[in-house]
């Protein structure tokens, strides 16, 4: 989360590139929105008997939740003017539709639903997110490449007091993991992407986070990403 804001910011002040990373988790988190109720998303009881770590973005929209090797998760930092003159909704889709084509390319049928969310005939895939920096936006998306549905009904709050049976099957479901559609490993689902984004960007380079960078992201995690009130910013 640190990262994503720090590296927002470098595009903005200039000094950074328009920036793509596709990033793994170390461990099992949820992410929640920069306004969402932490009271109202997770089940704290869930969230402690599994080891699950809770932290919040920067950006709005849903809760996520996330394990080692089950998502791809990617992160675009770009200048303001990629998406300039276009509504919240066009930027969504623009930023997006690369990773559309490459889905497309492995066999799935999918497509940008509004506002946030990638689709398919099979169901969601994944759903992104913005936050505005400065003279940057930053777009981030994370996919289930694969999900353990039980456990996220244990730690997510997903009405579950007015989930019928029927209603929680239909949760379970609504999540179809890149797995199942694809039988590719995650890896050539990462490639097929990066593929993919090199079609419309041919000048893609390998990049490096230098020590600067990631210092920031640090000081950035120590004195807010990883304190009590911001992830309690909105009770």
């Amino acid at each position: 989360m640190a990262l994503d804001d720090v590296i927002t910011q470098e595009v903005s002040d200039g000094i950074r590139p328009p920036t793509l990373r596709i990033w793994e988790w170390s461990e099992p988190a949820v992410v929640i929105g920069r306004f969402q109720s932490l009271r109202n998303e997770i089940d704290p009881e869930g969230a402690a008997r599994h080891d699950i770590k809770v932290v919040r973005r920067i950006s709005g929209g849903g809760a996520m939740f996330i394990e080692p090797g089950n998502g791809i998760t990617y992160s675009l930092s770009v200048p303001s003017e990629f998406v300039a003159g276009m509504s919240f909704q066009e930027s969504y889709e623009f930023l997006d539709s690369w990773v559309i084509q490459a889905l497309r390319k492995l066999g799935i049928d999918a497509w940008y639903q509004p506002l946030n969310d990638i689709t398919s005939s099979g169901g969601k895939i994944g759903g992104a997110a913005q936050a505005r920096r400065g003279k940057a936006v930053l777009h981030h998306v994370t996919m289930a490449y694969d999900i353990d549905a039980d456990k996220m009904l244990e730690v997510l709050r997903i009405g579950k007091e007015k989930l019928s049976d029927k209603g929680t099957t239909s949760a379970k479901k609504r999540v179809d993991p890149l797995r199942s559609q694809t039988g590719l490993s995650r890896d050539a689902v990462v490639q097929a992407m990066l593929d993919s984004f090199r079609e419309q960007a041919p000048l893609l380079t390998l990049g490096v986070l230098g020590e600067d960078t990631l210092a920031k992201a640090r000081k950035a995690m120590e004195t807010r990403f990883l304190t009590p009130e911001w992830i309690a910013l909105v009770p």
